[in-house]
């Protein structure tokens, strides 16, 4: 029998994404899998055509009363996969499609190689319909300490559909091994949202295990449904949570160097503020995402 894998799902105030994407696993041609979907405390209320009985696999349903972010939704998942025979857990953002064969590819991959602790697919940005000529959403990722930053890869190395070794696999769709989360533990929840998968796969890389992009496994993702792209969340955690994630992971030059660069940001958005009024809207997220960082204030960011 095929390894057997638990996928979780996280939704929040978003179950139209959240249906479209559990349809798409009807038709996966894995079968050794089960679903746990997490409800993030949404405030949008369950639909009515949401019925755990229209599922062809296994879906066990959690409803929270909080909202407890990317990692802490996705933790209360980890530890009810971990009571169950799952060999590997799966993380899938809620809005995204995947390919029918996409399992079949990332756990092979997986089979392949007993050091391979963290596999991702090839995921295209979502179109309707779907065609030929999606834009490549995340490609492999690519790390880099100052200025801090983790990248998005978006064109395949050559011999294209070979898995290749990537920096880290980004939490919209992430298989990890059962031992590899053994060894490293939960995911951080110190970031609530952003950079914890980049963090929970460099803490892989340092127990041995390499980092592997599936380009053969396909999904296709809707983008930035939790924060959107170029809002004040958005902007806010990607800064603090950056110049976190290096201070957390640089060694001491690279550790003293992200707070100059942190008041080097500073200043220069100080004048943005005062000088380009279009730009004050991305100045004040970040000035506040710095000054977090400054007064190591993380997790949840409480907007009074």
């Amino acid at each position: 029998m095929p390894p057997h894998v638990s996928i979780i799902i996280v939704n929040y105030n978003n179950w139209e994404d959240t249906i479209e994407c559990l349809d798409s696993l009807k038709n996966l041609s894995y079968k050794n899998f089960d679903v746990i979907l997490i409800d993030n405390g949404s405030s949008e209320p369950q639909p009515k055509n949401f019925r755990i009985s229209d599922y062809n696999y296994p879906l066990r349903f959690i409803p929270l009363n909080q909202n407890l972010g990317f990692a802490g939704g996705n933790n209360l998942g980890i530890k009810q996969a971990l009571k169950s025979d799952a060999n590997y857990i799966l993380f899938l953002n809620n809005d995204t499609i995947v390919e029918p064969n996409f399992l079949n590819h990332l756990v092979e991959v997986g089979e392949s190689d007993k050091s391979i602790g963290i596999i991702g697919p090839l995921i295209y940005k979502y179109t309707k319909p779907l065609t030929d000529f999606n834009q490549i959403w995340f490609a492999g990722g690519k790390i880099k300490f100052l200025p801090p930053k983790a990248e998005h890869l978006f064109k395949l190395a050559p011999l294209s559909y070979s898995p290749q070794i990537s920096d880290y696999i980004s939490g919209c769709c992430l298989l990890i091994k059962r031992e590899v989360i053994n060894k490293i533990g939960l995911i951080p929840e110190i970031y609530f949202l952003y950079y914890e998968d980049v963090e929970w796969c460099l803490l892989a890389k340092k127990q041995g295990f390499k980092i592997v992009l599936a380009p053969s496994a396909i999904i296709y993702h809707k983008q930035s449904k939790s924060a959107k792209e170029g809002s004040f969340l958005y902007i806010y955690y990607h800064t603090r949570n950056a110049l976190l994630f290096v201070k957390n992971n640089g060694g001491v030059i690279i550790k003293i160097s992200i707070y100059l660069y942190s008041f080097w940001l500073f200043l220069k958005q100080i004048l943005k503020l005062i000088l380009i009024p279009s730009k004050r809207h991305w100045a004040k997220a970040i000035i506040k995402g710095i000054l977090d960082f400054w007064r190591n204030k993380y997790g949840k960011l409480e907007i009074l």
